[in-house]
């Protein structure tokens, strides 16, 4: 536990940053601005409107709040908020308020590692209803055995890219293999990849790059399967990605999601001509196996590590039923990306 100077070292950090005059002055003229009489004439941006005001508000009150725990020596509320407050701190990218498209893919071990993605698509999904955010999967290529071959899915929901960003990589699986009759330890990959859900005037697609194709959605049959060709698969003429989609019962919602993650791609191909870096994305030493980030060991003994905080946690349960924010924070506050 901090001593109360070192919190008042962080709370004065805090108020100086934040810069409460600033934002409550935004807040009256937002206010102003939701009572004029054709303020509901654009519903979308009126929303948008109210959500941003709802959002500085909770900010304001909660660092009020803090002063008030921290002056009236409940010192243990006050560090709680003001290490969750210190966290979105470091969120201060153009998207990382937004939401992000996420992907898990099997990497080398087979079955197993189709297995292995299948547990981080379940780990991932508790974690997502642990912070209250909206998903939905948009592509699924089922493994042949078990598991999945890959995953994509839309999360929608405050700082989801900001967060899940920490996450993109490769994931390693040491343990006893369920596949083996000798329960031999095997070690499995998956990657993920996290990329942040892009507008469609900032990235400008022409019809004419993209070839279309359509066809039957569904997995290994059942009612699941649709009779009519509602699933997509896009080609970029210019840059050969390709992007499926097909978990949608209609044709032109599943066109408007691939779009979606094809803007993303491109965005980020761009953003990787800039900057030359591999820090938060898929690249090419991700997509060959090299950039690992976290190891989860289950077999001979139990640890979860991450390999670039050092960060570990011994109750794998826990971790693998969506409770990660402990290896989110100390990434976020060891490299404050």
């Amino acid at each position: 536990m901090e001593n109360k100077e070192e919190l008042k070292n962080k709370l004065d950090s805090i108020l100086a940053k934040a810069d409460l005059d600033t934002k409550k002055g935004l807040i009256v003229d937002l206010e102003k601005k939701s009572i004029e009489n054709d303020f509901w004439s654009d519903a979308k941006k009126a929303g948008e409107v109210m959500k941003r005001m709802a959002d500085l508000k909770k900010e304001v009150e909660d660092i009020e709040m803090m002063q008030i725990l921290f002056e009236e020596n409940e010192l243990d509320q006050a560090k709680e908020l003001i290490d969750k407050y210190e966290i979105l701190l470091f969120l201060s990218g153009q998207y990382d308020k937004g939401g992000a498209i996420f992907s898990i893919q099997a990497g080398q071990g087979g079955t197993e590692a189709m297995d292995w993605s299948q547990m981080l698509f379940r780990m991932y999904t508790r974690y997502f209803e642990r912070k209250g955010w909206k998903w939905e999967e948009i592509d699924r290529v089922h493994g042949e055995e078990a598991g999945i071959k890959s995953s994509t899915l839309n999360v929608n929901g405050d700082f989801a890219y900001g967060y899940l960003k920490c996450e993109a990589g490769v994931h390693r699986l040491v343990r006893q293999s369920p596949f083996n009759a000798d329960k031999l330890r095997q070690t499995s990959f998956a990657s993920v990849e996290v990329l942040p859900q892009i507008e469609d005037k900032e990235i400008e697609i022409k019809d004419d790059e993209i070839e279309w194709q359509f066809y039957r959605s569904g997995g290994k049959g059942g009612q699941n399967v649709n009779k009519v060709a509602t699933a997509v698969r896009l080609i970029h003429k210019p840059s050969g990605i390709i992007v499926s989609s097909q978990t949608e019962r209609y044709q032109g919602a599943n066109r408007e999601s691939a779009l979606k993650v094809l803007r993303a791609k491109l965005w980020h191909i761009e953003e990787e001509k800039k900057s030359k870096t591999v820090s938060g994305f898929k690249t090419g030493l991700i997509a060959s196996w090299g950039r690992q980030i976290r190891s989860y060991v289950l077999h001979p003994y139990k640890l979860i590590k991450d390999l670039r905080t050092d960060y570990e946690e011994n109750n794998t349960e826990r971790v693998l039923d969506g409770e990660i924010d402990g290896f989110i924070e100390a990434f976020l506050k060891n490299r404050k990306v």
